[in-house]
């Protein structure tokens, strides 16, 4: 499958400036509780596609690492935030991330998946890379910003990136950019599929 001439090219970071500014303006659900990880398993178990992200505390000292802070995952109905310092979500992304039946589709998943199985066991089915899929198809540039900006039309913000994403409590600016990223996954999965770039999983 070739990229339509309109998506053959990423384009230059002035194009992508110029563009809408754009957030995640649905419903975000920080998962704090046992029976909030358990309705999210339920509307995970009802997806068949869930945009998936984690973020991780900024390390600026050479040989410095921390785990991932926070997972957010991202249905038709809501994004969910897992902070995954301050109590144990294993078993509720273990089989989101093990089930056969629901698409995980993010960026650099295959690093992300690496780094959770530090924190706990699971068995990834499903796995959808979109940068990776990007790449295949020609483009060099495949990183969420550039693939939202090509492929969706407007940009996302970037500034919480390097914050604490291990704080306490995660400011309003950082709930905002983690559910964000984590929809936009979504919606690309769904826009490479309208494209052809990926088959259908499930009908």
């Amino acid at each position: 499958m070739i990229l339509p001439p309109e998506f053959a090219r990423a384009p230059s970071p002035e194009a992508i400036n110029e563009l809408p500014l754009r957030r995640y303006e649905g419903e975000v659900r920080l998962v704090e509780t046992r029976d909030d990880a358990e309705r999210a398993a339920a509307d995970f178990a009802a997806e068949r596609v869930v945009g998936f992200d984690t973020e991780t505390r900024p390390a600026f000292r050479v040989g410095q690492s921390y785990p991932p802070a926070l997972a957010q995952a991202a249905t038709a109905r809501a994004v969910y935030l897992f902070p995954l310092l301050r109590a144990d979500f294993s078993a509720t992304l273990a089989m989101l991330i093990s089930s056969p039946t629901t698409a995980k589709a993010g960026i650099g998943l295959a690093d992300t998946l690496r780094e959770l199985r530090k924190l706990f066991a699971a068995e990834p089915s499903a796995i959808v890379d979109l940068g990776a899929i990007a790449r295949r198809h020609g483009l060099e540039k495949s990183g969420v910003r550039t693939l939202a900006a090509l492929f969706l039309g407007f940009r996302i913000p970037k500034g919480a990136k390097t914050s604490n994403w291990a704080a306490p409590r995660l400011s309003p600016q950082q709930i905002a950019y983690a559910a964000t990223d984590a929809w936009v996954c979504r919606e690309l999965y769904l826009r490479f599929e309208m494209l052809g770039l990926i088959p259908a999983l499930m009908p």
